[in-house]
């Protein structure tokens, strides 16, 4: 260790700094203040930022996304009750902070994503990362099949995310998808998007949705289904599929997640999504992402902790995951 820190551990699994001893408004900001990449030798999952929105269609600000996530994430303790596992105890996580990216060349900074997600790849087995804008799956997702293939990709949001282009730009924060079904990237057997709601631009944004391999759940089929009847849609459709989840974080209603680019109203509480997202515990999940975070948009971290609890529970459910 770098520092003299006192920090919980567990199975051998160095964790969070023990914020018995050190006040939790004090000391470095990694998220949930567990050790650096270079503090730990051994890493099962690796989480890091990419502070990038180049990509974004309206609001600016989720460059700023992945500092203000683990700011937001200082109250996030060693136990989770509802799952009944230690996240940092039954593997090793640390903060490889963030992937530095070109602000002014898309096609410079997805190179630069998808090379520093190969390279980090190579030292841990999962990513979990933090936006950024969602332009930042692509290359993500690039890199994440080079190891498992084509997968499952449970798709968070309050937009589809596969239109074509905007403005002749192919690769935005509102085209990943379809890029990543036309390059082979998506088991599209196994696809699903969660909380899709809004206007839309016509009425074959839907049918063009279901042939690039999407099934949608929309937000209003919330109150029909509960959680429950989401959380069982999700398994049918994954089964044992290596699956990677995507969260935008505008997936919640304005209420709970004010700051983010492209607010939708009518979207899901943040109680429904943590329940939602323990669903994964026990599936192959073999990556994840959180973006959309703009922080100059946000008060008293409302999406903040919205966005680290939502890590916090992606975490969980790796620690529980079939690929563990």
């Amino acid at each position: 260790m770098s520092d003299d820190l006192p920090r919980s551990t567990e199975n051998g699994r160095v964790g969070p700094v023990v914020a018995s001893v050190v006040p939790r408004f004090a000391g470095p900001a990694t998220f949930a203040r567990l050790p650096r990449l270079d503090e730990v030798s051994d890493v099962d999952v690796a989480v890091v930022g990419v502070p990038f929105d180049a990509g974004v269609s309206y609001r600016p600000g989720a460059r700023f996304g992945p500092a203000h996530v683990r700011e937001s994430s200082r109250l996030l303790r060693p136990y989770n009750p509802a799952l009944d596992v230690s996240p940092f105890g039954r593997q090793q996580v640390a903060d490889a902070g963030d992937i530095a990216v070109n602000p002014f060349s898309i096609d410079e900074a997805v190179r630069a994503i998808e090379a520093g997600s190969d390279a980090l790849l190579d030292r841990a087995g999962r990513l979990l990362t933090i936006g950024g804008d969602h332009t930042i799956a692509l290359p993500l997702l690039r890199s994440l099949t080079r190891r498992h293939g084509p997968v499952a990709v449970v798709h968070f949001d309050a937009h589809l995310d596969t239109w074509d282009t905007y403005f002749g730009a192919a690769t935005t924060h509102g085209t990943p998808f379809r890029r990543a079904s036309e390059e082979g990237l998506l088991d599209l057997s196994g696809c699903l998007h969660v909380g899709i709601r809004g206007p839309l631009y016509d009425a074959a944004d839907l049918t063009e949705d279901a042939e690039l391999g999407f099934q949608t759940v929309h937000a209003r089929e919330m109150e029909d289904l509960g959680t429950r009847g989401v959380t069982e849609r999700i398994r049918e459709r994954v089964e044992d599929r290596p699956v990677y989840v995507s969260v935008d974080i505008d997936v919640l209603d304005p209420a709970f997640a004010p700051g983010t680019g492209t607010p939708e109203s009518g979207g899901l509480l943040s109680r429904e999504l943590l329940a939602i997202l323990r669903a994964f515990a026990g599936l192959n999940l073999v990556g994840a992402d959180i973006v959309e975070v703009a922080p100059a948009y946000d008060h008293a971290e409302i999406t903040g902790i919205a966005a680290s609890h939502a890590a916090y529970e992606l975490l969980s459910v790796m620690a529980l995951s079939d690929g563990k």
